[in-house]
């Protein structure tokens, strides 16, 4: 079970990755087809999976998006979206 754990935290990782990439690259229409996806995860996956999209995927993406000075307001669906806010609010930033 640690093998799988740490493997869906490895693919939300790479995830973000390809998501950011898109993003850098100018493909918007692909980024938001991947922030969809995590969505989707996010809402109908397992414990194991929402907390592998909110703390690496939604935290990886957001700040990277932050950093470069982009509204998440665009980008983000309404669920990942308040995920981002309650991540912000309990970090206390």
């Amino acid at each position: 079970m640690k093998n799988q754990v740490s493997s869906i935290y490895k693919q939300a990782e790479r995830f973000a990755e390809i998501t950011k990439k898109s993003i850098i690259s100018g493909n918007i229409f692909r980024a938001k087809r991947c922030l969809a996806l995590a969505e989707r995860l996010f809402i109908s996956g397992s414990n194991e999976t929402k907390n592998a999209i909110s703390n690496v995927y939604v935290c990886s993406v957001s700040t990277f998006l932050e950093i470069r000075h982009c509204s998440i307001s665009n980008l983000f669906p309404q669920t990942l979206k308040a995920e981002c806010i309650k991540q912000i609010n309990t970090s206390g930033l």
